[in-house]
């Protein structure tokens, strides 16, 4: 499979209700369009709480629903997930709250500020 694969939010519903597919897609494809594989849906709008739940202080709750292993798989392979996408992962605890890691990457060096203004 050639291209970038991203992991991302396909958006379902009606106006002022979304609901989403967690899919597996190529980056340059629509959102809309049909992903190489749904690995979950995630629901945005809490499910409202009755009051016998209020008072035992729970509260309401995103509805996210995930195959951990063919995420985990996908991440393997070196999909690339979307900012949403990281935020749900890290709840969830397919990603560690360090990621991506800081010792990934090229290290930049601190530069030492210098006063354009100098005397002349």
């Amino acid at each position: 499979m050639k291209g970038i694969v991203r992991i991302r939010l396909a958006r379902f519903g009606r106006k002022h209700a979304p609901v989403y597919n967690i899919v597996v897609a190529k980056a340059k494809s629509g959102r809309d369009k049909k992903p190489i594989e749904v690995i979950g849906t995630y629901n945005p709008i809490p499910q409202p709480v009755s009051p016998e739940q209020i008072a035992l202080g729970e509260k309401p709750s995103k509805d996210v629903k995930l195959d951990f292993d063919r995420s985990k798989y996908w991440l393997g392979v070196g999909a690339q997930p979307t900012p949403p996408i990281v935020k749900l992962f890290k709840k969830a605890g397919i990603l560690n709250m360090e990621w991506p890691s800081p010792t990934v990457g090229p290290k930049i060096p601190i530069r030492e500020i210098v006063n354009p203004k100098r005397d002349l």
